[in-house]
């Protein structure tokens, strides 16, 4: 979870000119009212019990990426270079220098950004990734940027996701297996208490048998 990041401005500073911007009003009136909405229905794929992130998978240049986190608690969408290397997409990367913070505080900078096609139940809409090395649970992570833009509603209680789109509410489903072993706790195993060895009498031989 990426709950802060901060930008870290490259090259000299320039006088910033604050700039009014009126946004076009978007239209809701294709959403019937009550549509979007969750039932016990949604829930009849899960496998009992449960406590699991929402994880779906996605496409990207015609590619499938799997184990990507819905995480609306996070302020950034975040990928794996390794990732972007094997979509071999690294002549789109731009440097870009982000301080991301996570739950625990703990800093993280990114040195390079892309924006992907995401490509989710066939609505094409494209999204910012910042680029990070190392290795991660999941492939890639989309947050609130992604989903503020996709308008859609996740819950994870019943491992869906849905979204408006005009005439239809799409819907996808969790890919519940992949968020347990992403996030398996991995069982620790207790170290035997060694038997300490009684040593011999000093100057006594040890009986013979």
């Amino acid at each position: 979870m990426i709950i802060g990041g901060v930008d870290i401005p490259q090259g000299p500073m320039v006088k910033r000119t604050r700039i009014s911007i009126t946004r076009e009003k978007r239209t809701r009136d294709y959403i019937p009212e009550g549509a979007l909405s969750f039932s016990d229905e949604d829930a009849k794929r899960i496998i009992q019990p449960y406590n699991d992130a929402l994880v779906i998978s996605v496409l990207v240049n015609k590619t499938r990426i799997k184990c990507v986190l819905i995480d609306p608690c996070s302020s950034s969408n975040i990928i794996r270079s390794k990732v972007v290397e094997q979509l071999d997409l690294q002549d789109r990367i731009v440097p870009a220098v982000r301080v991301l913070n996570g739950f625990n505080m703990a800093c993280e900078t990114t040195k390079e950004e892309i924006t992907l096609p995401v490509n989710t139940a066939r609505i094409v809409r494209e999204a910012k990734f910042y680029a990070i090395e190392g290795d991660m649970r999941y492939n890639a992570l989309l947050g609130r940027p992604w989903i503020h833009h996709m308008r859609p509603v996740p819950s994870n209680l019943h491992q869906v996701l849905k979204f408006p789109v005009p005439g239809e509410i799409k819907t996808i489903y969790g890919e519940q297996p992949a968020a347990k072993e992403m996030f398996a706790i991995e069982e620790v195993v207790p170290i035997s208490t060694l038997t300490t060895l009684k040593e011999p009498n000093s100057g006594a031989d040890p009986e013979a048998k």
